[in-house]
């Protein structure tokens, strides 16, 4: 995604987790708690990955995108695919993104990563005039 910038990836906190699940630290039910909505969402808005669930291991993770935002409005909140996003990026000046993967089977969900996108910020072309002779 062109417009993206300012991420924060969430990796190293999503591998303490995993490790805290597999010492047994941490229940299976506290990390597989993802809410019908965000599982919803899921199933019409998110973008498959060929990454296995690391917890029930029976599917392949979903990726979805939240935006957040004063400026975009009703659309705060909602989940959108990243074709949505890049044409957001051209209208609205600013807005975050969560990127949040999902299992389908077991409920596991995760942030994966946060970004902003939006044209504020970014160095309009200028046309270059010829000086008279």
């Amino acid at each position: 995604m062109r417009t993206q910038r300012g991420l924060v990836d969430y990796a190293l906190q999503r591998r303490a987790l995993l490790a805290q699940v597999r010492a047994g630290r941490t229940a299976v039910s506290e990390v597989c708690d993802a809410s019908p909505y965000l599982v919803r969402a899921a199933k019409f808005h998110g973008v498959p990955t060929d990454v296995s669930c690391p917890v029930c291991r029976k599917e392949n993770l979903t990726h979805v995108y939240w935006v957040y935002g004063d400026e975009i409005k009703h659309m705060a909140g909602s989940a959108r695919v990243p074709a949505e996003l890049e044409g957001m990026a051209v209208t609205f000046g600013e807005f975050d993104v969560h990127q949040v993967e999902v299992c389908r089977t077991c409920s596991w969900n995760h942030l994966v990563a946060s970004f902003v996108m939006g044209h504020r910020g970014q160095q309009v072309p200028r046309s270059r005039r010829r000086a008279a002779k």
